[in-house]
């Protein structure tokens, strides 16, 4: 099936970089959230992004005004999702919130659309399982920042069709990504074994075993790695890391996934990473710089 419309649920940073990608591949693209600050938010980050590209010369103002056409913004979730081929949800990581979407997806979107969900570690199969049309619903898992990430990582449950499987596999290869596919265990792939390597090293700067940068620097050039462990987990969001850490302890029964006290204590203080300005690092000033205050006692 082509995919022509594509609307995505949520205007936060992942939901804002997918509809950018869609809208940069020349899909009719609609960007939904239930709060119109929200939905500017995410215009600006769009925008912003391709500033930047401009600046840089990577991206032309032609380029720029042709993509800006594609895209739309609403407020309004049956107007959004009307003639959509394909619905991305985006949303906080709360299985309750994304269950009562889809519940409301498979109302409003069309009978043929794909409904995708883009989750980092909750079962696909159980928000799956909360509407009629469980074939239609699959796991896409994008990565932040989605302009620039090119991995997309497709994950299927038991009952999910073919046709749903081919759509995310031509949607990210028209996005210019490679996808894997995965089965649809806890933390998939990519998250179970990011999270766990953030947490430990989270642990690492908590016993003071090193500087919050030296950590990072030590996973860049002594294992290659584009981004340290840390600095991810900034970018990421605290929170979300936490909430993948909190969901694979109540999957596995394993208190070995349980989030480090310091992840728990910078969450609980809304400290959650670039996003908030403060985080493992200080970003206040838009650029990561150590903090002297950390490890917290």
């Amino acid at each position: 099936m082509p995919v022509s419309k594509v609307a995505v649920i949520g205007a936060g940073t992942m939901g804002s970089g997918i509809a950018q990608v869609c809208a940069q591949v020349g899909w009719e693209t609609r960007l939904y959230d239930t709060v119109s600050s929200a939905l500017e938010g995410g215009r600006n980050r769009i925008e912003d992004f391709w500033g930047r590209g401009i600046a840089k010369g990577k991206t032309t103002i032609e380029q720029k005004n042709s993509w800006s056409k594609n895209l739309s913004y609403s407020v309004d979730l049956t107007e959004a999702v009307s003639d959509a081929d394909l619905v991305v949800e985006a949303v906080p990581e709360r299985k309750d919130l994304k269950i009562a979407i889809f519940k409301e997806l498979q109302a409003l979107a069309p009978s043929h659309s794909i409904l995708a969900t883009n989750t980092s570690g909750l079962k696909i199969s159980e928000i799956a399982a909360a509407t009629e049309c469980p074939e239609r619903v699959i796991g896409m898992h994008f990565f932040n920042p989605v302009p620039l990430m090119p991995l997309l990582e497709i994950v299927c449950h038991d009952g999910v069709s073919e046709m749903a499987l081919g759509v995310a596999n031509d949607v990210a290869e028209a996005m210019g990504k490679t996808s894997i596919v995965v089965k649809d265990v806890p933390g998939f792939a990519t998250s179970r074994l990011g999270v766990v390597l953030g947490n430990e090293a989270i642990r690492m700067l908590e016993e003071g075993v090193a500087s919050a940068c030296d950590i990072d620097a030590a996973m860049r050039l002594g294992y290659g790695h584009p981004m340290g462990p840390l600095e991810l987990s900034d970018l990421v969001g605290l929170d979300v890391r936490k909430d993948i850490l909190d969901s694979l302890v109540e999957a596995f029964g394993d208190d070995s996934y349980k989030p480090r006290p310091l992840l728990e204590r910078l969450v609980a203080s809304g400290e959650l990473g670039k996003k908030s300005g403060l985080g493992i690092y200080n970003w206040e000033s838009g650029e990561r710089n150590e903090r002297a205050d950390l490890p917290l006692e």
